[in-house]
This record gives structure tokens, C-alpha cells and sequence, in this order.
């Protein structure tokens, strides 16, 4: 399948399929024009990199991982065991930065709660 078609069916743009293609998540095939074609397998892959990007993951990390990766009941699924590490190493990256978050939010919810003082111009 061409590049157009692979898009329809993943929602993903063309743009940004040549984008995974330069980070090395995809590897189509070309013709002797040039032009790319995709595999069936490629529409999954794609959905994989889609899952794997919404966690959080970076496209080089995504690059390394996903050679180990496959689905199982509609979930991603780690099959390298020495893959968990990394995967542990991620989630506590992404519980910081959610803590992160939590306090910044935290911090912005007492600034709101907060009167101002007498004679202050409050923006309506």
C-alpha cells in the first residue's frame, strides 16, 4: 500500500509518517520511482508507535522497544523480558513529571485561592 492509503487507515498524516520513517520506526520498501510501499504489518506498527508516543516515550526509545513489542487482546505487550527495566525506568520518569505537574498545580490552586489586598485592580 502507498503512503496515502496506510494514512486513511492509521489517522496518522503523510507528514508524519515520513517523520517515523526518518526516526527509523518505519521501513517501507520503494519502487523503482520512489515511491514507498507499506506492509499490512505496517498499519499495526504504526497503532504500536501511536500507543507507545501517548505514554510518553520519545521516538528513540520507541526505536529501541518496539522490535520487542506485539498485541495481545488489544494490548501492547512487552515480549523481551530484559525490555522491563527500560519500561520501569519510563513509567517512573513520566510519575515525576506527573508529580511535577501536581505540585505546580498545587501552587497555582493557593495563588488563585488567595485575596488580594484592599485597593488591588482585579481584572474582570
Amino acid at each position: 500500500m502507498r503512503i496515502g492509503e496506510l494514512s486513511r487507515r492509521t489517522g496518522v498524516s503523510g507528514r508524519l509518517l515520513r517523520y517515523y520513517e526518518e526516526q527509523g520506526l518505519l521501513a517501507p520498501d520503494r519502487t523503482s520511482t520512489g515511491y514507498r510501499v507499506y506492509e499490512e504489518a505496517d498499519v499495526q506498527r504504526v497503532r504500536h508507535i501511536r500507543i507507545l508516543l501517548g505514554a510518553g516515550l520519545g521516538t528513540t526509545t520507541i526505536a529501541e522497544l518496539l522490535p520487542c513489542m506485539t498485541e495481545s487482546n488489544g494490548d501492547l505487550v512487552a515480549i523481551c523480558p530484559e525490555l522491563v527495566p527500560q519500561f520501569e525506568k519510563e513509567r517512573d520518569r513520566i510519575t515525576a513529571t506527573i508529580t511535577s505537574l501536581e505540585t505546580a498545580r498545587t501552587a497555582l490552586t493557593a495563588i488563585i485561592a488567595t485575596p488580594l489586598p484592599e485597593g488591588v485592580y482585579q481584572a474582570s
